[in-house]
């Protein structure tokens, strides 16, 4: 008896989950706070706010024997954070905003939705001063506002969409087939969707925290500065291709571009230099 043959790649059913991909696409736009960018986004406000409140209260649990309860570095945080905060009063969703400081040789900071930040004291020497500190804040602090979780979490669910469609188009086709259908598909997902993505969104999060910072009157020319600064700690970096942040001269560049319209905020706000520096 002759071995049965299988079939080749079944498009109809790769259409109609594109189809239910593009509607799920359409049907879940929302726009983003300072740059009117459409997103996908389907978790509620709500949502986002717990989810972030866990995860901070998880953090801080788990660093409960490094958290900074006091100090001029500490104090320094909770004033840049109101700054901030007041500075994205008309795009805040209602956020609960916190600030801390954690013991930690991590040159990382992050905001989580709801407002909930936190600066490890390894940033602090590449902050160097008050406003490269507010330019990271700032910087973390707009993708909590710019929903970026959330809008993760969304293409994720679409890509697990396409994904399917793809696995069962592949079915009728022989083992080796599959896999090697599955292997393009994963490579285009990673290469041509999500990592795009993920370096947008550092882009939008530094042009929104610029212009956060600007208006809570710390200099914004210092943000190229602080990114030159982060790629020379960076060391040895992958191609900006195979990142999920832009490479740190394309960073650079974008702040130079952005820069005038930053300067006009910050002058329009009366603001003064400010001078101190991080130990």
């Amino acid at each position: 008896m002759g071995r049965r043959r299988r079939g080749g790649f079944r498009w109809q059913i790769m259409l109609l989950f594109a189809i239910g991909a593009g509607v799920y696409y359409m049907a879940n736009q929302k726009e983003v706070p300072l740059t009117g960018r459409k997103q996908l986004r389907t978790m509620k406000h709500d949502q986002e706010m717990q989810l972030g409140l866990q995860s901070y209260k998880q953090i801080l649990n788990d660093n409960r024997q490094n958290l900074v309860q006091g100090g001029e570095t500490y104090d320094l945080i909770q004033k840049i954070g109101r700054d901030i905060a007041i500075a994205a009063e008309p795009w805040d969703p209602g956020f609960e905003w916190a600030f801390n400081l954690i013991r930690s040789e991590q040159a990382n900071a992050f905001a989580l939705p709801g407002g909930y930040t936190a600066v490890y004291t390894g940033l602090l020497p590449i902050a160097k001063n008050e406003d490269g500190l507010a330019v990271v804040m700032g910087h973390e602090i707009a993708h909590a506002l710019a929903h970026h979780g959330a809008e993760r979490m969304a293409q994720q669910n679409m890509q697990r969409i396409i994904g399917a469609g793809v696995s069962l188009g592949a079915g009728g086709m022989d083992m080796g087939a599959q896999r090697a259908v599955m292997g393009v598909f994963g490579g285009i997902s990673q290469y041509g969707y999500a990592l795009p993505f993920s370096r947008k969104h550092e882009s939008e999060a530094d042009y929104i925290g610029l212009r956060l910072v600007a208006e809570a009157c710390y200099d914004p020319r210092e943000a190229p500065l602080l990114w030159e600064r982060m790629g020379s700690n960076a060391g040895q970096t992958p191609p900006e291709f195979q990142s999920t942040h832009p490479a740190p001269a394309t960073r650079v560049q974008q702040f130079k571009e952005w820069m005038p319209e930053a300067i006009e905020i910050y002058n329009a706000s009366g603001c003064s230099p400010k001078i101190t520096s991080l130990n």
